[in-house]
């Protein structure tokens, strides 16, 4: 298994590590803990030794389902990660109930990684302004919590306000070879590094994206290596970067241990020509866009209650790796019938507002037309 060095920790991480928030599930929802338990057990065995769960993650049953099944390893064995839920802190108290909650729910005494979840500009600053990063601190000081840090989702102006404000042991933010211009990025990637704050690295595959590409695409990667998985390329791509020294990846299913396991066990950065195959297909998937939606919302709100940036987003997302699968539950769930596409009712006040001059009524109809012909096909 692929090792990295965190110095300013002094300690050792496996690159791979399991994030434990898509166990397989069973027909009620719930964890398939026997299966769930032998995956955990088969990527220890393999060498993971970094374990990611969350508060939230299961509606709450990650937590514990893990803290069971890690209580037949040495704890000394593996580093334990989990998450502050920020959004239900409002006020200090709630900080030590959650965290001593956590405690008992992971049947431990300590957290090595203990990180404030998902913070964007309004979340951090509430979070400062409470004092909860002294009174982590004081957890720390007292053996509850090994190393502090926190996730990240905005943009980089804001990651660039909380690395300034203290010393971090490290941090988490989204990365992969898509995305690198998206929350924070590389340019994000950069200034961790350059102040020593060791990353862990989510969304490596970008929520399964790039390992379910069409054949033309597939065909690309495989001239490299026809025995390897599309996904491992995308894993490789970002353990190429030396300041990653944790690359999640939230594995459903026991083949998906195994080919990780076996991406990581003998780990190879990418060679120059696998590097231009991917900047090739980069390329290609931002070539299937289709239109120049910015997401600036200009345009809302839309009398007619549509999601106008939603729908094209999904609608662009679709069509760049020509995947429903990809855009489902943002499409069905997230935006919903009420806020769909569909909805609009052509008054045109969305197309005077918009700064890139899109045709938006008519893409509307498109959006709908596409989904709909590929939600009835599924």
């Amino acid at each position: 298994m692929e090792k990295r060095k965190l110095e300013k920790l002094e300690i050792e991480t496996s690159l791979l590590g399991f994030g434990c928030m898509r166990f397989p599930v069973m027909q009620n929802g719930g964890i398939d803990r026997p299966e769930a338990a032998a995956m955990l057990d088969r990527a220890i065995a393999g060498g993971v030794n970094y374990i990611d769960t969350a508060y939230p993650y299961h509606g709450g049953e990650s937590e514990v389902f893990v803290g069971e099944a890690l209580k037949k390893h040495d704890r000394s064995s593996f580093y334990l990660a989990t998450k502050l839920p920020c959004w239900l802190v409002s006020q200090i108290e709630d900080v030590e109930r959650l965290l001593e909650e956590q405690l008992t729910r992971l049947q431990t005494d300590y957290i090595d990684f203990y990180l404030l979840h998902a913070l964007e500009e309004n979340r951090w600053r509430q979070m400062r302004d409470l004092g909860v990063v002294d009174l982590l601190k004081e957890k720390q000081a007292q053996g509850k919590i090994r190393y502090l840090g926190f996730s990240f989702h905005d943009k980089y102006e804001v990651l660039e306000e909380i690395l300034n404000y203290r010393d971090w042991d490290f941090c988490q933010i989204q990365l992969n070879y898509i995305d690198v211009n998206d929350q924070a990025g590389l340019r994000g990637y950069a200034l961790a590094e350059a102040k020593n704050v060791p990353l862990v690295i989510m969304e490596p595959v970008k929520g399964g994206s790039l390992a379910a590409f069409a054949e033309d695409l597939q065909g690309k990667f495989h001239a490299h290596d026809a025995r390897a998985s599309v996904a491992s390329f995308a894993l490789r791509w970002v353990g190429s970067l030396p300041g990653v020294k944790v690359i999640l990846s939230g594995m459903s299913t026991m083949e998906q241990v195994e080919d990780n396991l076996k991406t990581f066990e003998t780990f190879r950065p990418l060679s120059q020509a696998e590097q231009a195959t991917i900047d090739e297909v980069v390329k290609i998937l931002n070539s299937r866009v289709r239109n120049g939606c910015t997401g600036c919302r200009y345009c809302m709100p839309c009398p007619a209650g549509v999601n106008i940036p939603g729908c094209f987003g999904v609608w662009n997302t679709y069509h760049m790796y020509q995947n429903y699968n990809v855009v489902k539950w943002r499409w069905e769930r997230e935006i919903g019938e009420k806020r769909q596409a569909g909805k609009c009712v052509k008054c045109g006040k969305c197309e005077k507002e918009c700064p890139q001059h899109l045709s938006i009524r008519e893409d509307l109809a498109k959006v709908q037309e596409d989904l709909d012909r590929k939600a009835m096909i599924l």
